[in-house]
């Protein structure tokens, strides 16, 4: 079986960071080569497809910007993102104007790391089964009425709740379009700095700015024969959004500093969380691009909308997260489906995945029971009568769950404070007290920190 996941290439001359850098991007599920300076890494270009490069700036002989230089004539479309100490920051920016997509400031965690590579990387394919996913009404009918849209050009507005799962839809529509054959960019343009938007997105030519060392292709270019998805469509700012429609409208785009037109073959979908029509009547979207882009409207609906979606979706998880916790044949208990089910489910498809994820590490058999899920709200029903009846649990008991629940979820989240505190709904003083206790009690914290 052919592995479709991205590959990165890791360009990094400090053999132990080189190894933690490795290990945290496969620990994730990415496929990974190393390079231990730029000469090898140019070798590796060369001769291998790579996704993405992430490399330090200094380093001997060819240096992290000499690489991005040289990169993007042997590969020009490859997202660039650089490792740089905090003292050549102004100088990294510079890069990013010459064509790296992003940079890392050193000491980095690896929640910053892991969140840079999935916004630069194509998809490895998870969602080809997710997208598959549609039992109830709700579901169904938002993929019968993409699957009528694929086959057309049309430019579609996937709007929805953020992780309902709107990019699933987005690549959905890609699949099953004629263009399947050719690129699906995906751009989350909440995520470009403003001042590298019109850059990002529409590309330069050397000597357009201060640092533009050389040409650089857009995501419009790059998307060229495909698709692309504006994801966060709405964070585009004003000044822009009137370039943006030009293009959509004449089918050119004009790169910064540039002259000359490039004619486009790309079909443009939208996403956004947003309501857009609210933003429209103040002032903050275009009204003639917003049109430009609703030819047709497809809303994602909810997961708490979904119930029929919630236990086939959490089936998958178990099977999709096997990998990363080490286990597999994970079944639902009756009361677990009950609490899934009931469960409202704010933060979506996405939450799901994060509670299965979570339920796996703590259950101590194969079966997942209510206590191993720890849903926001439902201590009550955590405290009832289980399916089979059984002591009251000693307090003692109750604190070792909390413990492994906390150091489990610290270790998923590669241990970044400020997210467990935010997924276990504590504050960040209170779980750097508890992390303490455990210290004390002679226990030890996997603070993974690169």
């Amino acid at each position: 079986m052919i592995d479709r996941r991205p590959k990165i290439l890791v360009v990094e001359d400090d053999a132990a960071l080189r190894e933690a850098l490795t290990d945290t991007l496969e620990l994730a599920g990415h496929r990974v080569v190393a390079a231990p300076d730029g000469e090898t890494a140019l070798v590796i270009l060369g001769r291998e497809t790579v996704d993405l490069v992430l490399s330090d700036v200094q380093m001997p002989g060819i240096d992290g910007h000499e690489l991005l230089r040289r990169s993007k004539i042997v590969k020009p479309g490859i997202p660039f993102v650089l490792m740089t100490a905090y003292g050549q920051i102004e100088r990294a920016v510079a890069a990013m104007r010459g064509g790296a997509a992003d940079y890392l400031a050193k000491p980095f965690e690896p929640d910053r790391l892991l969140a840079a590579v999935a916004r630069y990387l194509p998809a490895s394919g998870e969602a080809d089964d997710l997208d598959m996913i549609a039992e109830g009404p709700a579901m169904r009918a938002v993929l019968e009425m993409a699957a009528r849209v694929a086959v057309t050009d049309a430019t579609v507005l996937l709007t929805g709740e953020s992780g309902v799962g709107k990019e699933v839809v987005a690549r959905y529509l890609h699949r099953h379009s004629p263009r399947r054959d050719g690129p699906f960019v995906a751009v989350n343009c909440a995520a470009i700095p403003e001042t590298l938007v019109e850059s990002t997105l529409f590309g330069h030519e050397k000597g357009a700015f201060t640092g533009a060392a050389g040409p650089h292709a857009g995501k419009f270019e790059q998307a060229q024969g495909g698709t692309l998805l504006l994801d966060e469509v709405s964070e585009i700012p004003l000044n822009i959004q009137a370039k943006l429609l030009r293009i959509l409208q004449e089918k050119v785009v004009e790169r910064l500093g540039g002259r000359a037109t490039i004619p486009l073959d790309v079909r443009v979908l939208a996403a956004s969380n947003r309501d857009l029509t609210a933003w429209v009547r103040e002032g903050r979207f275009r009204e003639d691009l917003y049109y430009r882009l609703n030819v047709f409207p497809l809303n994602v609906p909810p997961l708490r909308q979904r119930g029929a979606d919630i236990l086939p979706l959490a089936r998958h998880f178990l099977k999709a997260h096997a990998g990363l916790v080490g286990r597999d044949g994970f079944v639902l208990s009756h009361s677990a489906k009950a609490q899934l089910t009931a469960y409202e489910w704010p933060g979506n498809v996405r939450e799901l995945s994060n509670v299965m994820q979570r339920a796996m590490i703590l259950a101590a058999s194969s079966r997942i029971e209510p206590e191993n899920l720890f849903l926001p709200g439902t201590q009550a029903t955590r405290q009832a009568p289980p399916e089979t009846p059984v002591a009251a649990p000693h307090p003692a008991q109750i604190r070792d769950v909390e413990r492994a629940m906390i150091l489990a979820t610290l270790e998923r989240l590669n241990g970044s404070r400020k997210e467990t505190a935010k997924e276990l709904g504590i504050s960040e003083r209170t779980l750097r007290y508890k992390l303490q206790r455990y210290r004390e009690e002679g226990g030890s914290e996997d603070e993974c920190s690169l």
